[in-house]
């Protein structure tokens, strides 16, 4: 993509924000206020980060459950309750209605012999609103992303795989787009008594009850430009054509299930993909507290790579994130763990250590340290095919936010990545080669 049409892009999507937030003159920044089960000193913290017209606003309480919205993240994953809220929120009528979004223009450039030059925007902007209804809360969420953009090959990432561009050779090397839609999804919840409830979620797209929130919505992880290496260890199923999720919430602790559409998407990315509700997950996460959040999972894939018919994947994961706030400081970190055990095929881990601190206003740093193993970095036909590999890697990052508006932020970033390669990839990969991308980002605040 060439620089003209990134800025085309990033000036078409702040005018949308703009428009969003002229739509909604009453809306505002706001951190959902605590409810049951979230101490009084974390109500405090909360009320006192809020000026005068926020707190005029009705506290948002979940989707699913008796508590504050800022224990939701993707899908029907959980995060910290005191994680800083973020986007537009507003009021139409019975509707509590939240936007969020950003846009990011990147250059990347990879190290080493399999590496590679490109300019590309990645991008997300989700609606979503909720509303009272027979007793219980009715939502709804929408999600889209300009990804597609970058081409369907696309951008360079060393030691990345997964997915196809073509529906016949495998990317590798290289982080795939993601679909122009990336989540539609309903859920309605129903409270059963004062820390109780129970809730259905229904997505085409949405997301299933496995793994850890997504990389693009954990507070740890949503301000680096590039996908996780462990990104399908953990949580590749955040786009999922076709998904049911039944889900018991008991004070801080939520127990769910899923049925959902095991294929990943496939290369067409403007499409609605459908197919059987062939695979299943179940996943248990207890907030102990306001500054954490732990989750286990497990679930059956059936065929999820669209090259691979023959093979299901069982996969288990686990995380912790915890949430520390400090002054007008934010910092969260997440520790996660993800096997996928082909059927049939080798069993392979995913480890991942993120955090992310931003400092007042302007200021961000982030860093995430990753170690895989991967059997999927050769062809077909090539030497090393099918051999499994142990790569690691360390990222470290920082954005300026140098402009800030009401309702967005402008801000330049750069990132720099070192790998630790095996030694019988040396010749092919150089010896820990390093990359860096810098980019420019505008989001909603």
């Amino acid at each position: 993509m060439k620089i003209s049409q990134l800025t085309t892009t990033i000036a078409g999507l702040l005018l949308s924000f703009s428009l969003l937030a002229q739509d909604h003159p009453h809306s505002g920044h706001s951190q959902s206020l605590p409810e049951q089960g979230v101490s009084m000193e974390h109500a405090e913290s909360g009320m006192s980060s809020m000026s005068g017209k926020e707190q005029s606003m009705p506290p948002m309480q979940g989707m699913y459950g008796l508590y504050p919205m800022t224990r939701e993240a993707s899908g029907t994953s959980w995060q910290p309750d005191s994680t800083p809220g973020m986007g537009i929120h507003s009021m139409n009528g019975p509707w509590n209605l939240m936007w969020h979004g950003y846009v990011n223009a990147v250059y990347d450039h990879q190290g080493g012999p399999r590496g590679d030059n490109q300019a590309f925007s990645e991008s997300m902007l989700m609606g979503m609103g909720q509303r009272p209804l027979a007793g219980g809360t009715f939502g709804l969420r929408a999600m889209i992303s300009l990804d597609a953009l970058m081409g369907r090959r696309g951008y360079p990432l060393l030691f990345q795989t997964g997915e196809s561009a073509d529906g016949s050779t495998p990317l590798i090397d290289r982080q795939h787009p993601h679909d122009l839609l990336m989540e539609l999804s309903a859920s309605y919840s129903r409270p059963l008594s004062n820390n109780n409830s129970a809730f259905v979620y229904v997505g085409l797209p949405g997301e299933p009850a496995l793994g850890p929130t997504a990389y693009m919505h954990r507070f740890s992880g949503m301000d680096s430009p590039e996908a996780p290496l462990t990104h399908h260890w953990l949580d590749s199923t955040h786009i999922t054509f076709g998904v049911v999720t039944l889900g018991y919430v008991w004070g801080n602790v939520k127990l769910e299930g899923s049925i959902f559409n095991g294929r990943e998407p496939d290369q067409s990315r403007y499409n609605i993909e459908t197919g059987k509700l062939d695979s299943a997950s179940a996943r248990m996460t207890w907030n102990p507290a306001p500054a954490w959040s732990l989750q286990i999972s497990h679930g059956r894939l059936d065929r999820p790579e669209q090259l691979e018919p023959d093979v299901a994947i069982r996969r288990t994961t686990a995380s912790a994130s915890n949430q520390y706030n400090f002054g007008p400081n934010r910092m969260q970190t997440t520790l996660a763990w993800g096997r996928n055990r082909k059927d049939p095929g080798q069993t392979s881990d995913g480890w991942l250590l993120e955090s992310t601190l931003k400092v007042g206003e302007r200021h961000t740093l982030f860093g995430r340290v990753e170690r895989v193993e991967n059997d999927e970095l050769f062809r077909e036909g090539e030497t090393l095919y099918g051999q499994m590999f142990k790569v690691g890697k360390l990222s470290l990052g920082y954005i300026y936010d140098f402009a800030s508006f009401q309702r967005s932020q402008i801000g330049v970033g750069a990132l720099i990545s070192r790998y630790d390669v095996p030694s019988d990839l040396k010749g092919l990969y150089g010896s820990d080669p390093t990359s860096y991308m810098v980019f420019m980002r505008a989001r909603l605040k």
